[in-house]
C-alpha cells in the first residue's frame, strides 16, 4: 500500500484506480471548510441538506466563486435545506459550531485565532488564481487555525483554486475529500486536488455527507478507546 493511502477499513474510502488517497488524521474534525465553483450552489445544497446532526456540531466556512449579491441568495437556500443558521461572514464573527459562514462574494476570508477563540477576517488583497475569494487562502487559514483537526471539501469547480490550500491543509495534519468526476460539473478544482495525491477520499456528491459522518464517528471511538 502506498504510504499515503487510505486504509480499505476507514471511513470514506473511495477513489478512481489511478488516484492514490492519504490517511486521514486520526483526529476528530473541529471545522469544516469548503470550496466550491461552477456548479457549486447545487452541489452545496444537495450535500448540506444532507447534514447530520455530527456535522451540526462543527463550524462550517464556504468560499463559493460567485458574486456578491448572490451570496446572501445561497446562504438563505442552504439555510433553508439545511437547517442550519447560514450566513455571509462579517469581519469579525465568532466561528461558532453549528453555523454555515458564507465568505462575501468581493472579499476573501480568513480564518485567525484570537486567544481561545477563531473568528473570522475579510481581506482585500488581490485575486488568487483569479479569484476572490479565493479557496486556497480560505483552506490555508484554517489549516493555521485547527492544524490536524481541519477537514477540507473540494466541490466542483473550473481551475485549480484549493490545490495550494489543500497542500497546506495536508502538511498541517489535516484532510481534504474532493467530490468525484462522475457527479462534478467541472472536474477542475477537486480533480487538480486529487491527482496530486491530497485527497483522503474521492467520492459521488451523494455520498459525501455520510462520509463525513462516518468519519467523525470513527474519529472519536478511537479518541475515546
Amino acid at each position: 500500500m502506498h504510504p499515503h493511502q487510505q486504509p480499505d477499513s476507514d471511513p470514506a474510502n473511495a477513489a478512481p484506480q489511478h488516484i492514490l488517497l492519504r490517511r486521514f488524521s486520526a483526529m476528530a474534525p473541529a471545522a469544516l471548510v469548503i470550496g466550491a465553483s461552477t456548479g457549486g450552489p447545487q452541489a452545496l445544497e444537495k450535500m448540506l441538506s444532507q447534514a447530520s446532526d455530527w456535522l451540526r456540531h462543527l463550524p462550517i466556512a464556504v468560499v463559493l466563486h460567485a458574486p456578491p449579491g448572490f451570496m446572501e441568495v445561497v446562504a438563505a437556500n442552504i439555510a433553508r435545506v439545511s437547517g442550519m443558521p447560514a450566513r455571509v461572514a462579517c469581519h469579525g464573527d465568532k466561528f461558532l459550531p453549528g453555523t454555515i459562514y458564507f465568505a462575501p462574494g468581493d472579499k476573501h476570508l480568513r480564518l485567525a485565532r484570537a486567544e481561545r477563540r477563531v473568528i473570522l477576517m475579510h481581506g482585500d488583497g488581490e485575486p488568487e488564481n483569479f479569484c476572490k475569494p479565493a479557496v486556497d487562502i480560505l483552506f490555508a487559514s484554517a489549516a493555521r487555525a485547527f492544524g490536524p483537526e481541519a477537514l477540507g471539501v473540494v466541490l466542483t469547480g473550473m481551475g485549480r483554486d484549493g490545490l495550494a490550500g489543500s497542500h497546506a491543509l495536508v502538511e498541517a495534519g489535516g484532510a481534504v475529500m474532493v467530490q468525484d468526476e462522475a457527479s462534478s460539473a467541472v472536474w477542475g478544482m477537486p480533480g487538480s486536488i486529487a491527482r496530486a495525491g491530497l485527497a483522503s477520499a474521492v467520492l459521488p456528491l451523494s455520498g459525501i455527507a455520510s462520509a463525513l459522518d462516518g468519519l467523525m464517528v470513527a474519529t472519536r471511538r478511537r479518541a475515546l478507546a
